[in-house]
């Protein structure tokens, strides 16, 4: 996993960060410890392994951490500011906005913040969009809604036509929020500004609902998605009470990484298998999911399994191989198929049987964040214009260890995170399921 191909070649991640020069400056925040950029935050937390990198690597692998700076390179009252969001709806994309808004106007006394319409497409001349002017006003209230104000697209545009937008409206302070393609986007126009040593910041926040990037802990979104989810499992499991060897199966969010689907099976603990991507299963024979199903209906009546959306993609004759406007790789419809398949099972088995499916992704990434959420947004766009300010750029404002840091872009978008099936969080979900005993 991560931790242990970073212990045995630490020198293959680069951890630094790039900056557009020197900072001269003075903040002009008051009453405020400032972060040096010397400051690091370690990226193991075992001491054995801290040792362990310590005597063999040429640099020890720990991230810059993130915050204010006492000194600037760009200066507030001459900087202009653009938002743009992309990507999936998520949890909590409007308190970032709101965050973004409400720490570069009144921490920094930045004039003018401009919203980007519809994602990257919004930075392309052929836009029929304005930018939307955002202020206190605007931002007031977006955070008790879900989605995001500035609407948002998939797929990309051409680096250097976005840049010459932005050069065009004055925006020196640039916030990408999204998953890993939005964030490979940024990095292309942030490239495109060094090409071409312009004075732009290109920052990022991480917004993937599948919590799958490298080097960041935890993405906004996922707990709101996690909580909601499991409501929806207990609709499930009420349905599958309801019929004769009842079976409620619910799809959740995770192309490549089942995070939410574990999350949610730990946190509502009436789930009897949990279905990821990291692994693989089979429906037929004696250790395939339909036998363990029939088994576990013998010991309890009712079963609820819960499946990520790339999970069992091995039991599909062709792999997919059409992709999204993002590059996302269509994953087949793995809800659907089981439901059909637990259906002629129990037909062939002359038994009678209620299968109940439920599919609540656009409901999910499209209901506001929680309380939690809700902070941690705050926390990221606060951190995320402190590192704009500071003339970093391609750079993300990641989690590690309970302290936001600044990750290079290229670091956490070089490969997809994925559950550690070793780990604690997937431990604790066959501990609850005991699916183990029957699958595998």
């Amino acid at each position: 996993m991560l931790y242990e191909k970073t212990l045995q070649d630490p020198d293959a991640y680069d951890f630094n960060v790039s900056g557009l020069g020197a900072n001269t400056k003075i903040s002009p925040l008051r009453g405020r410890e400032f972060v040096a950029d010397d400051e690091r935050i370690a990226f193991s937390s075992q001491v054995k392994n801290i040792l362990q990198q310590l005597q063999e690597a040429a640099a020890f692998p720990s991230f810059e951490k993130a915050g204010p700076r006492e000194k600037l390179f760009h200066d507030p009252k001459q900087s202009r500011a653009a938002i743009v969001t992309c990507g999936g709806l998520c949890p909590g994309l409007n308190n970032v906005i709101k965050g973004l808004v409400t720490v570069l106007i009144k921490g920094y006394g930045v004039d003018e913040v401009l919203g980007i319409r519809y994602g990257y497409r919004g930075l392309s001349k052929q836009s029929r969009h304005q930018p939307l002017t955002l202020n206190q006003e605007v931002v007031d209230r977006i955070h008790n809604q879900g989605g995001t104000i500035l609407g948002s697209s998939r797929g990309g545009q051409d680096p250097a036509e976005m840049v010459d937008q932005l050069k065009e409206w004055g925006v020196n302070l640039l916030f990408c929020i999204g998953g890993d393609g939005t964030l490979k986007g940024a990095q292309q126009i942030g490239d495109e500004v060094i090409k071409r040593n312009l004075p732009i910041s290109v920052i990022g926040i991480p917004k993937t609902i599948d919590n799958d990037l490298l080097f960041v802990e935890k993405t906004f979104g996922y707990e709101t998605s996690v909580q909601t989810a499991s409501e929806i499992i207990s609709s499930a499991h009420h349905e599958a009470e309801g019929a004769e060897n009842g079976v409620g199966i619910v799809k959740l969010m995770g192309r490549d990484s089942g995070f939410i689907t574990a999350g949610a099976t730990l946190a509502n603990s009436v789930v009897d298998f949990c279905l990821i991507p990291e692994i693989e299963f089979e429906l037929e024979g004696e250790r395939g999911l339909l036998q363990a199903l029939n088994t576990r209906l013998g010991q309890k009546q009712n079963v609820v399994i819960v499946v990520a959306e790339g999970a069992g993609q091995n039991l599909f004759a062709k792999a997919s191989k059409n992709t999204d406007q993002s590059g996302n790789i269509l994953k087949e419809d793995i809800g659907s198929y089981l439901k059909e398949e637990i259906s002629r099972d129990f037909a062939n088995r002359g038994q009678e049987g209620g299968v109940r499916y439920i599919d609540p992704s656009y409901h999910i990434r499209s209901v506001p964040a929680n309380a939690s959420d809700a902070i941690f947004c705050y926390q990221l766009a606060e951190n995320a214009v402190h590192a704009a300010l500071a003339g970093k750029t391609n750079l993300l404002i990641g989690h590690w260890n309970n302290f936001f840091t600044h990750v290079p872009i290229s670091l956490a978008t070089r490969e997809r995170r994925k559950v550690d099936v070793d780990g604690a969080l997937w431990n604790g979900v066959l501990g609850t399921t005991q699916q183990n005993d029957l699958l595998g």
